[in-house]
């Protein structure tokens, strides 16, 4: 869909249009509005998706034919949606973003002339890039007890070298220096540690850019204390949907915050901020951050001067202070949206003196496959298991019933934790008990075969004393240890 920054795209292009909840109708009216002003190449398919489709009973969010015309289209905009909270069914953003694997969400962080925050001056000027479709978002949670949840935190290598990769490629097109790589890979080595090591297999293919890593909490510490170091930064899907909110905090707010999500096959641009029910229907929404992402959208179909050309208008807009909403004017008295948006498109043709420009190229993803993606390892053993089990008992007494029942078969009862915690063999200090606990077997000898007979055999054992629920196999990959320990 990209094509060159000189060349506009010569026929519309078709957009899925979706307004969305509360005040979404109204800022996408307003986005369109201005792009039709500006000569934009956009023709517009209206789509439905959000609390609507909910109370149709669509446990997606999405409308089947809302479905079709993004697979069609390949590029969509969006209004905010309404999301269940704590209960019911997912996010119809994670929906979208996981139907079409857009697995990239890029969020621009850039000073607004005219928005006073307590950053004014500082030049902020990054882009957060965030791993869209994997980690907890993958949304595999399981009740273990009655009081205690899991939620599987999935992280992929393709996944990590394709957020990586994607990250290198925005700061290319964008005419940047550095990327910055943020993750908890000190606490969880394996999955969080899986991004920093992608990182340090890709980014040497990209000499003509630095490349950091920093621990994601110190990360937010920096964004706050030093935010101008930032260049580009890439992120597993949590810490991303958390610090790109911190780093929008720091030059407006959600607002102002633009993104996009991008996939191989589908594109879809869309404003941060929720759906404001409060001031839903009285004409008084700030449609900036949609507008901004519809110049994301606008560069990403090719139609880089159009883009521009919006972009310089809307900064003198916000320099001269003038019919902005009131959200963002400087007196506490704001504008109706109508007033905002025609005040932008008096100004289509001037240009900002204030705002250093920025000469962006398209973004020059790399397409992945559609295969099973599969890492072989030379070697692998299996050397044992964790089971979980559920037990009001304590840990001395558990471990008694386990190693009966581990007595004679293939296994031997090596550690019992508690919430991660090792609970037995005591080591001393202090545990806060609860009735689920994970109990380390490791084979007496290495089994033959895949050991699923001895496996099996020992669920036996262990199910006539305690209900168990869950198990991991305990594997070594090229001869490292492929699990954590307690």
């Amino acid at each position: 869909m990209n094509s060159s920054p000189l060349q506009a795209p010569r026929t519309k292009v078709k957009v899925t249009a979706i307004p969305g909840d509360g005040i979404g109708p109204e800022v996408m009216r307003a986005t369109q509005t201005v792009l039709a002003a500006a000569g934009a190449q956009v023709e517009w398919e209206d789509a439905l998706a959000g609390a609507e489709a909910f109370r149709r009973g669509i446990a997606a969010g999405a409308t089947r034919e809302t479905l079709d015309s993004i697979a069609r289209n390949g590029v969509a905009l969006k209004g905010p949606l309404e999301t269940p909270v704590g209960f019911g069914d997912k996010s119809a953003n994670v929906t979208l973003r996981k139907t079409f694997e857009m697995y990239g969400n890029i969020r621009p962080v850039r000073e607004l002339p005219g928005i006073r925050t307590p950053f004014s001056g500082r030049g902020i000027d990054f882009v957060v890039v965030r791993e869209n479709v994997e980690d907890v978002y993958a949304g595999i949670e399981h009740m273990q007890t009655p009081g205690v949840a899991q939620c599987l935190k999935i992280i992929t290598e393709v996944g990590c070298e394709r957020i990586v990769r994607l990250a290198a490629a925005v700061a290319e097109a964008e005419g940047r220096k550095k990327v910055t790589v943020a993750t908890k890979a000190n606490i969880m080595k394996l999955t969080e540690g899986m991004l920093k090591r992608a990182a340090e297999q890709v980014m040497p293919e990209f000499p003509h850019l630095q490349h950091e890593h920093m621990i994601v909490d110190n990360c937010a510490h920096q964004m706050v204390i030093r935010p101008e170091q930032f260049d580009v930064a890439v992120m597993t899907n949590m810490n991303g949907d958390i610090l790109s909110d911190l780093a929008a905090g720091l030059v407006g707010g959600l607002g102002v915050a633009p993104s996009a999500n991008l996939g191989d096959e589908a594109a879809m641009f869309e404003a941060v901020h929720g759906s404001a029910p409060q001031i839903a229907g009285k004409g008084v929404a700030n449609p900036t951050a949609l507008l901004l992402s519809s110049l994301m959208m606008l560069r990403h179909i090719g139609d880089f001067a159009t883009a521009r050309r919006i972009e310089h208008a809307l900064y003198v807009t916000l320099e001269e202070g003038k019919d902005l909403t009131g959200d963002i004017a400087r007196d506490g008295e704001g504008a109706p949206t109508a007033a905002y948006v025609d005040r932008i498109i008096a100004n289509l043709d001037r240009e900002s003196t204030l705002v250093p420009e920025r000469e962006y190229r398209p973004i020059g993803m790399k397409r992945w496959p559609q295969i099973t993606w599969y890492r072989a390892a030379s070697t692998r053993e299996l050397v044992g298991v964790d089971v979980f089990v559920e037990s009001e008992r304590d840990p001395r007494a558990i471990s008694i019933t386990l190693q009966a029942a581990a007595e004679h078969s293939a296994f031997d009862l090596t550690m019992i934790s508690s919430r991660g915690a090792q609970v037995w063999p005591d080591i001393g200090g202090h545990t806060f008990l609860v009735d689920h606990f994970r109990a380390r077997f490791m084979f007496k000898k290495a089994p033959n075969g895949n050991g699923v007979a001895e496996i099996t055999d020992l669920l036996q054992r262990i199910g006539r004393q305690h209900n168990w629920m869950h198990l991991e196999k305990l594997q070594r990959f090229d001869g490292a240890d492929a699990y954590s320990k307690a």
